[in-house]
């Protein structure tokens, strides 16, 4: 098995990257975990208290649970991944069951900051894109799918978003084995994130 971390900031492009990546593979040889599934269980928290949690601080992360789970699929056994509301800011309660596979990609801002879910990448990748490009992506995402509103997403960019990104985030950089610029010229570096992959496949 072969566990490959992608991270980046947010509206960076990294499910952009992952896609072309799985794209050249068998779907069914690949598992693909996002961080998002791991935010710690805040049921103990009211609606309004979880709104002003900083989600964009490792802290948010249940780095132990994901570290667990990457050990029980390299083992060969299945594991019950959280599902997580980003309306509800939250664990829904339920699971997905996730099989082993070939390739499991992770994606996820932070998942270079824990030294621990570090060792357990085969590969570690960094995806790199122009701050004002990210916050756009960010716009459109939050607002469109995650159920946000304008004032709300800008104000979570202005006080944690782009401090954290600059803090835990943009220094993740010099533990990435290969950063992948996104931008139209990025084709070159993903092409050799595969040939690596069929390499170490074969």
């Amino acid at each position: 098995m072969l566990i490959i971390g992608i991270a980046g900031g947010t509206g960076s492009g990294k499910t952009t990257v992952v896609n072309q990546i799985i794209d050249e593979l068998k779907h069914e040889e690949v598992d693909v975990i996002s961080q998002d599934s791991y935010y710690q269980d805040t049921t103990h928290l009211t609606f309004e208290e979880r709104k002003k949690i900083n989600f964009d601080h490792p802290k948010s992360i249940d780095f132990d649970l994901l570290a667990e789970h990457l050990r029980q699929l390299r083992a060969g056994h299945n594991i019950q991944q959280p599902v997580y509301s980003f309306k509800e800011h939250n664990r829904t309660g339920e699971f997905v069951e996730i099989h082993p596979r070939k390739v499991v990609i992770v994606e996820g801002i932070l998942i270079l900051t824990h030294p621990e879910i570090r060792d357990l990448f085969d590969i570690k990748i960094y995806v790199h894109a122009d701050s004002d490009e990210r916050l756009i992506r960010r716009l459109k995402r939050d607002i469109a799918d995650r159920g946000r509103d304008l004032e709300e997403v800008l104000w979570r960019y202005q006080t944690t978003l782009k401090p954290m990104h600059q803090q835990f985030i943009e220094p993740t950089k010099e533990f990435a084995d290969i950063i992948i610029p996104t931008n139209r010229y990025n084709t070159v570096a993903v092409d050799i994130v595969q040939t690596i992959i069929k390499d170490r496949l074969s």
